[in-house]
């Protein structure tokens, strides 16, 4: 009890002290009279144009503007799954902007991949193009000395944080914490949109933030991600979209903040924007180089894209928590669901996290007491590739609801899929020095991983350890494909975060090419040497099975207490020899062996608190 009070007295103080605490306007002028006085004002390029580079993509994308009427409207889209294209594709088009960059995101590191990106953009800044980036406060942009410098860097650049804090840049352990106890709701409500638009022409959006995993330059872990690129008519949905958000009272400019504002105020002299100090430096600079080497932008992108008809772009509104009686609000998350109703024969979903929302385990409930129910194949996460172990535990949870009564065929990923692999190794062909140690984290981000619970935080959230070793890859993508006919690329991950609190955004392409491609990418992360089968475990002794699954069921329907260790289905591995078989295949058992219900994953406090979740967190699904 002391010990308890000794915790909740700072924390109390700290309510106190934070709650209501914001800039005064004098303060405001006065900050930004400095930021005024002491902007870099000089530019690299005195051309109309702003020295902006050809870009096949962007003359696509302009063309389909060109081709477009009301009642035609035509697009180029391109899927971006590699890794190595996403990173070259957005430098591409930084570099050929004319008018205007928009970039909406959810994390941004201060890594190899975040300085890279934010670089490009400052240098397209100086050459005369206006600059707009919108960032999540809480994963984003927490160093006061690179607020300030980026505040001052060029009158063309503009930055603002989403839902700061108590009104702060740098959120400390302790003021999280205070957030979670004053204003949950505000608190937990993300903008996990991510957007990249140019000339408000073409768009880059999907599952990838601006960070080292997610372009495969982590050394240890990498995500498996997915964007689309789409130029034409949906880039005035995709400006429309960003102005929403960039006009939101919950999208702070910089001098509003508390801890910038001080900072720029104790601080008039202007500040010097250095040369980004990379890890990786040759790996850097191949992505560059390939981002203006024709051949290169011809084979991987340019022939990769579609030239397709009707596309849609959608974005929850912001702070949706705080519009629930509009149905506007919601309206990215209001189509995915219409659109999984409307299944007739097949849905191919892919997320990293396998917790349904109420609404839409009801859809799926209904779509499986069909007379002629659709096949519903899931490609997810396991523990071992999983870096939301604690999420996991929820979806470990519920797996006879999903197989029983939803039908589900799901798939989780291998932490070393050869598939990932492959990706993996092209992204760091030349890479220089890779037996070089990565950079560790500070206490204090350290001390910020511990605190973290709304989902991937950056490279102090690492997944369980495992009985194998080599690089090790986590699937983030978030994509949707409904019988063959359309197809969905975004940031939603179909769970009840996603539903009910954080913004979300992705586009839906209404054609059966793009349907299709999109598809066999989602199906090779399927594939037995990329993923486990779960299923039903095989029933050996008739009573004893049926009286631990009647105990099982029970379980899983507690609240609280969900201890029984002996669940109804666990993961499988197809036997050498075999062919893949669906899991309710008569000869199924005969061609996979079962490998446990976490394989490959070694005795570790994550794997214990995996457990503890699943027995006693169902009420914090929403948050995980």
């Amino acid at each position: 009890m002391p010990v308890l009070r000794r915790f909740l007295l700072p924390l109390l103080l700290a309510l106190l002290l934070l709650q209501g605490c914001t800039v005064s306007r004098a303060q405001i002028r006065r900050a930004d009279a400095v930021v005024a006085a002491t902007t870099d004002r000089s530019v690299s390029c005195a051309q109309a144009d702003h020295c902006a580079l050809p870009s096949p993509l962007l003359a696509a994308a302009t063309a389909a503007l060109a081709a477009s009427t009301p009642e035609r409207p035509v697009h180029v889209v391109t899927l971006l799954d590699d890794s190595e294209p996403a990173m070259a594709a957005r430098i591409n088009l930084v570099r050929a902007a004319r008018q205007s960059i928009d970039v909406q995101t959810f994390i941004w590191d201060q890594d190899d991949a975040g300085q890279l990106m934010l670089d490009e953009l400052v240098q397209a800044a100086r050459r005369g193009v206006h600059v707009r980036i919108l960032a999540d406060q809480l994963f984003s942009f927490d160093d006061l000395d690179l607020l300030d410098r980026l505040a001052r860097v060029s009158p063309n650049l503009q930055v603002r944080l989403y839902n700061p804090t108590f009104q702060k840049a740098h959120t400390q352990p302790l003021e999280f914490a205070a957030g979670v106890l004053c204003c949950f709701m505000q608190f937990n409500q993300r903008m996990h949109n991510k957007l990249l638009l140019v000339d408000d022409r073409i768009g880059i959006t999907g599952g990838r933030n601006y960070q080292d995993r997610y372009y495969n330059w982590d050394d240890t872990f990498d995500y498996v991600d997915r964007d689309v690129m789409v130029g034409g008519p949906a880039g005035r949905q995709m400006a429309a979209s960003f102005e929403l958000f960039w006009n939101h009272k919950r999208s702070v400019p910089l001098t509003h903040l508390r801890d910038v504002n001080r900072r720029i105020l104790s601080d008039r002299a202007p500040p010097v924007w250095p040369a980004p100090h990379y890890l990786r430096p040759s790996r850097v600079a191949r992505v560059q180089q390939a981002a203006e080497d024709p051949a290169w932008l011809q084979a991987w992108l340019v022939d990769a894209s579609l030239r397709v008809g009707k596309v849609d772009y959608f974005s929850d509104l912001p702070a949706k928590t705080d519009a629930t009686h509009k149905r506007s609000a919601m309206d990215f998350t209001r189509h995915i669901m219409r659109m999984i109703s409307a299944t007739k024969r097949e849905v191919l979903l892919q997320t990293p996290y396998l917790v349904m929302s109420k609404h839409a385990q009801h859809i799926f409930r209904v779509l499986h007491r069909r007379t002629d129910p659709p096949r519903v194949i899931v490609s997810t996460n396991s523990l071992a590739s999983t870096d939301a172990f604690a999420v996991y535990a929820m979806s470990y949870k519920h797996r006879k609801r999903y197989l029983k009564k939803f039908g589900f065929e799901i798939h989780e990923m291998k932490p070393h899929a050869p598939s990932a692999a492959v990706d993996n190794e092209l992204a760091n062909l030349g890479m220089d020095a890779p037996g070089l140690p990565r950079e560790t984290a500070s206490p204090a981000r350290a001390a910020e991983a511990r605190f973290h619970l709304l989902g991937s935080r950056g490279s102090n959230n690492r997944p369980v350890p495992l009985h194998s070793e080599g690089r090790r890859f986590g699937l983030h993508s978030k994509s949707i494909v409904v019988d063959d006919a359309f197809a969905m690329v975004g940031s939603h991950n179909f769970d009840p975060r996603s539903d009910r609190y954080n913004t979300e955004a992705g586009v839906i392409v209404y054609d059966h090419a793009f349907a299709d491609q999109l598809r066999q990418s989602i199906l090779r992360s399927t594939q037995p040497e990329n993923a486990w089968v779960i299923a039903p475990r095989q029933s050996k002794v008739p009573v004893l099975t049926d009286i631990n699954q009647a105990i099982g069921t029970v379980s899983e329907q507690l609240p609280l207490f969900d201890l029984w260790p002996f669940r109804y289905a666990t993961s499988f591995d197809l036997k050498p020899g075999c062919q893949p078989l669906r899991a309710t295949d008569p000869n199924f058992y005969a061609c996979y062996q079962p490998v446990g219900d976490f394989p490959d994953v070694a005795l570790s406090p994550k794997l214990i608190i995996t457990r503890l979740v699943t027995a006693f967190g169902v009420g914090a699904k929403g948050v995980l």
